[in-house]
């Protein structure tokens, strides 16, 4: 991707972008917003955030829509890129006083085309379940607000469960629910049930049930987001001191750990696969964090202020299973030939089987991210990101590709691992000394480097080592290096020095340091990042692994994006103002003949 400068044209709002799989397009008159469809002004209020249901309709119009702006909050048959919103028939509207709602979530797993439930939080802490099809509210949780008066960050049903769900505050506590259950008329009592480093839980003490079932109190500081893992079996979270924590549900124990770069943590996702943890917030930065080795195996760098959220797109995202070595033996053709019949399958099936599978696979991996910069980041986690101790020139990769010569270099690597149900928490320490190479040989986000900038022998294991054991000793020697995942850092230093729209952080004190980020170069992130930390397993040096760059960054609001989500055929955006939008995928431009044309749109050029 061309580096991007200064002028007019960087700064335009976009309505269509390219990747390699074709043209994105925003559909104008698919955009869902208050009746009005007025901007709102956002000033105080809690972040616009979306919700999405498919009630199994039988006339094909199965998907239902809800999101908030404000104190209302607003219901719709959700009719994506095949007709255009009708804004003038919600099929619930509510309007809040004294409150606001902050989050939302539907219960997939009961809803039908006559009934569906909908937990909705406040910001003063209540929660409240409703039926918007019937135009009923159930109950209301934390009425009296005697478990917790702080902003519900968070809330989600309990994958697999009709009737739990868990609330997260910004007290930094969780609470596990029954809607069955009643939250009584006194503030509850509570008995310890487990503890671990920077985390407790509690079991509510009562003579009959009632909730909260459970008080999680994690880290310090607001607790962000929560994303339970695939098969509903881990939890990770997203806090204000910079952590992410990964639990096991039902055991309650912790997993494992990373620290953010600088800042808070503010999203958090999972992988379709459940392999990888995909983390953003104040540091600017999307750090991706394997859930096997417990450890950051790469940074993505591309936004200019708070990353406010992140998604994997299941459907671009490519998964072959097996040992990844394996393409490597035999003839050429049959390399070919097998891959063909692996990428034939389907994604959805692959991601679904290999969930616990021990082995590591050839994938490429797609997500993206929104921040306060409005702009939308897509990127691509490729294999020689993922597996670098493979013959990367037979490394297949579907982004931008640098071609470089490099003489052979090698070092060793140690590191041990302890076991979290002893202690608490994962850690690893790392000695990585290597030869150089030539200063001719660009930065790229697909190679590792050490402290002093060399780079590292290997990245990442797919088999955790047992207490106090060697992950990998020895060495590797890379004669050649044909394909990277994208560009060079140089290609696009120019873009550090634009000045920082909001918060200034630790991700552009870049620019005065050539062509490496310096994490020396700032004083703020040296009074706030704790020092025994930087540089450690759980947050390592920006040279110590690879560092992506976006496939596509474009600005595509005018104000701070807070809703990305991808769908079947499109992916949805939604910014501060109110406006939730639509974009067709390639190939998916179904909607309405002459009004959807999408070069009604302002700048209607592919970008």
């Amino acid at each position: 991707m061309a580096a991007e400068g200064g002028g007019k044209e960087a700064n335009d709002v976009k309505s269509q972008f390219s990747t390699r799989e074709g043209v994105y397009r925003l559909l104008t008159h698919s955009e869902y917003s208050r009746p009005n469809r007025m901007p709102f002004n956002s000033q105080g209020s809690n972040p616009v955030k979306v919700s999405f249901v498919n009630v199994n309709d039988q006339s094909g119009n199965g998907e239902r829509i809800c999101f908030n702006v404000g104190r209302e909050l607003y219901f719709y048959i959700y009719k994506g890129v095949r007709k255009a919103a009708d804004l003038s028939k919600p099929i619930d509207k509510r309007i809040y006083k004294g409150t606001q709602p902050t989050c939302h979530d539907f219960n997939a797993l009961t809803a039908t085309a006559e009934s569906v439930s909908l937990l909705v939080g406040f910001s003063a802490g209540q929660v409240q379940l409703i039926d918007p099809i019937k135009k009923e509210t159930s109950k209301l949780f934390n009425e009296e607000r005697l478990i917790d008066k702080s902003r519900v960050t968070c809330v989600r049903w309990v994958p697999d469960s009709e009737s739990l769900f868990l609330v997260a505050h910004s007290s930094g506590s969780m609470y596990l629910y029954n809607a069955e259950n009643t939250c009584g008329t006194t503030a509850p009592h509570y008995q310890l049930l487990k503890q671990g480093e920077n985390y407790a839980v509690h079991t509510c003490k009562s003579k009959s049930a009632r909730n909260p079932l459970l008080r999680w109190t994690v880290g310090e500081g607001a607790l962000n987001e929560f994303a339970f893992s695939p098969d509903g079996k881990f939890l990770a979270c997203a806090s204000q001191d910079g952590f992410l924590r990964v639990f096991g549900f039902d055991a309650a124990e912790l997993h494992g750990t990373m620290k953010s770069y600088f800042g808070g943590l503010l999203c958090v996702c999972w992988s379709p696969d459940g392999r990888y943890i995909v983390a953003g917030g104040e540091d600017d930065l999307v750090t991706v964090w394997s859930f096997q080795d417990c450890k950051v195996v790469a940074r993505g760098h591309g936004h200019k202020s708070w990353v406010s959220v992140v998604a994997f797109d299941h459907c671009t995202t490519s998964v072959e299973d097996g040992d990844p070595a394996a393409e490597f033996r035999g003839s050429e053709e049959d390399v070919h030939e097998e891959e063909g019949r692996k990428r034939a399958s389907s994604t959805h099936s692959q991601l679904s089987q290999r969930n616990s599978t021990d082995h590591p696979v050839s994938a490429t991996y797609r997500f993206g991210s929104v921040g306060q910069d409005t702009h939308l980041c897509l990127w691509d986690l490729t294999e020689d990101v993922l597996f670098p101790h493979l013959p990367l020139s037979r490394t297949r990769t579907h982004t931008n590709v640098m071609k470089s010569t490099s003489p052979a270099g090698g070092g060793k690597t140690n590191t041990t691992l302890s076991n979290a149900k002893d202690n608490g928490s994962n850690s690893t320490s790392t000695e990585n000394p290597a030869n150089s190479l030539p200063d001719s040989l660009p930065r790229s986000n697909s190679l590792s480097h050490s402290e002093d900038g060399t780079p590292n022998s290997h990245r990442g294991s797919s088999n955790p080592p047992a207490k106090g054991s060697s992950i990998m000793d020895g060495s590797f020697i890379a004669s050649s290096v044909s394909r990277f995942a994208t560009l060079s850092f140089d290609s696009r230093r120019e873009r550090h020095d634009k000045e920082h729209k909001r918060n200034h952080s630790v991700g552009y004190i870049g620019a005065k340091s050539g062509d490496k980020l310096n994490h020396t170069g700032s004083t703020r992130a040296a009074k706030t990042q704790p020092t025994k930390m930087l540089g450690t397993a759980l947050c390592p040096h920006m040279e110590e692994v690879p560092l992506l760059e976006p496939l596509v960054c474009k600005k595509i609001a005018h104000e701070r994006l807070t809703v990305l989500i991808f769908l079947e055929d499109c992916l949805v955006t939604a910014c501060q103002e109110g406006f939730v939008c639509t974009w067709a995928r390639p190939g998916k431009m179904e909607l309405l003949s002459s009004q959807n044309n999408p070069t009604n749109s302002p700048g209607g050029t592919v970008v």
